[in-house]
């Protein structure tokens, strides 16, 4: 397992299955274009998070998978678990903070971002109690604290809304936090027809 230090990387992903999630984007590319994008980004994921200098856990939707390609060796793994996204992430921090001063937490959806954005968002940590990422769809990317949540944070929010953003900088209001460049997450159409790497993904048409 990965030795403990003061960062750590909580990634929330959703078990691979056709037809089950990236519905939005399935919608308009069809359920097999939308389960290899997925596919896509989290390879992409992986890449950019492998070599992090950071404890890097993997949280499934469903069920963890002991033996696919979430290296059990960089990554520990663990089943998300509450009602919805939010008590699923407040749980996920509280179990990181058992061990870790600085924890960010991001999706596996994000093919506008690298290996720097992280280390940047760690470096945040070091002198603010919270770090954002924006995403231009009015959510946020990653979102990270040091030592502690930031009360409400994952409360009276409508998941995947474009008044996400809105609210939690809200509730970060009476902190120091920090806000990273905006980032374009994958969930239309509208996110990737333009962007050369997805054409791959789009031939059909």
């Amino acid at each position: 397992m990965n030795t403990k230090n003061g960062n750590c990387l909580i990634i929330f992903t959703r078990n691979p299955e056709l037809g089950v999630g990236k519905r939005r984007l399935a919608k308009t590319v069809g359920d097999e274009a939308a389960f290899e994008i997925y596919k896509f980004l989290l390879a992409h994921t992986r890449q950019i998070t492998k070599d992090l200098k950071a404890t890097k856990q993997v949280w499934y939707s469903e069920q963890v998978h002991k033996n696919d390609d979430w290296d059990h060796m960089l990554y520990d793994k663990y089943v998300q678990e509450g009602a919805d996204l939010g008590i699923r992430m407040e749980h996920a921090f509280q179990e990181a903070f058992k061990n870790h001063d600085h924890v960010i937490i991001i999706g596996s959806d994000l093919q506008d971002m690298n290996q720097a954005d992280l280390e940047k968002a760690f470096e945040q940590l070091e002198s603010h109690d919270a770090v954002i990422g924006p995403a231009e769809d009015g959510g946020y990317y990653l979102l990270g604290f040091t030592k502690k949540l930031v009360q409400g944070v994952f409360q009276d929010k409508e998941w995947g809304a474009a008044s996400v953003l809105e609210k939690t900088l809200g509730n970060l209001k009476n902190v120091n936090y920090a806000v990273l460049e905006e980032r374009n997450d994958v969930d239309y159409y509208e996110d990737i027809k333009d962007i050369p790497v997805f054409q791959q993904f789009l031939k059909h048409i």
